[in-house]
């Protein structure tokens, strides 16, 4: 009996260090990466070449700031650089380190009631107003919002928010998305939500690519550690290996083939 009780003591020691819980990295992120599809393609390879576990809520950039200042999660994967170079100038964060961009779109129906197609983006936000076409925002101080924001500011005019033809959803894009499809309208996107928009319509959705190209349209996407000053209890030493995971050669290249429909959803630039 006493042998026998060795033995299952051995197997069961074994057993719990054969399942010991891997370490879990928690991260707030933008919807885009999220919605797009990339972080369900790279976590599993991060676990696999870590050891780490990575879990993540996906919300606008202004709530995942919020989420690293209230010390909810050990690292940030966010688009919107002002605000991300105050989080880490007001010590939330450690670094902030580039790792891949896209950019913004404006789209709307194939018809362009606004005849905005080809415009630059003042030019199009400008005769959107003037002909109080729909336009849906995301309304949730997103990265994608704050650009919007900052868009708006360019041209001649009240802020729009006040306006009937502005509708703001206080969702996420692929929802919002969605709304402005509804309601023939138009909104602003980023491209590789966009392209996983398409593909869900079998390549051909009611909203189409109208204005794109303009430098101003940019859309960079970095990692931020949160700061253990500020949060003890963080795991910083996880974060770093995500970070490092990421803007290693083997990782952007995974992050350059991420494709849809044959396009390129993010373009990898780690620093």
């Amino acid at each position: 009996m006493r042998k026998l009780l060795l033995v299952l003591a051995l197997v069961m020691s074994l057993t719990g260090v054969a399942y010991a819980e891997a370490p879990v990295l928690m991260m707030a992120t933008t919807t885009s990466t999220d919605n797009t599809g990339l972080l369900d393609d790279l976590a599993p390879q991060f676990t696999k070449d870590t050891g780490i576990e990575l879990r993540w809520t996906a919300v606008g950039t202004g709530k995942a700031l919020k989420m690293g200042e209230n010390c909810d999660v050990d690292i940030l994967l966010v688009h919107a650089p002002a605000a991300e170079k105050a989080f880490v100038d007001a010590s939330f964060g450690t670094a902030r380190t580039q790792l891949m961009y896209n950019d913004f779109v404006i789209i709307g129906p194939a018809a362009d009631p606004a005849g905005v197609k080809g415009m630059t983006v003042a030019a199009a936000l400008g005769k959107i107003a003037a002909d109080n076409a729909v336009f849906v925002s995301r309304g949730d101080n997103s990265g994608t919002h704050k650009m919007e924001k900052s868009l708006w500011k360019q041209i001649e005019g009240p802020s729009p928010e006040k306006e009937a033809w502005y509708v703001q959803t206080g969702q996420g894009m692929l929802r919002t998305i969605n709304v402005a499809a509804e309601k023939g309208g138009y909104t602003m996107t980023d491209r590789g939500t966009y392209i996983k928009y398409e593909a869900s319509m079998d390549g051909n959705p009611p909203l189409k690519i109208l204005v794109e190209g303009d430098k101003i349209l940019f859309n960079q996407y970095s990692a931020i550690p949160v700061n253990p000053a500020h949060c003890p209890k963080v795991k910083k030493d996880l974060a770093d290996k995500f970070v490092n995971w990421m803007a290693s050669p083997a990782t952007q290249k995974t992050i350059g083939d991420f494709k849809l429909m044959g396009k390129a959803l993010f373009t990898p630039n780690a620093e």
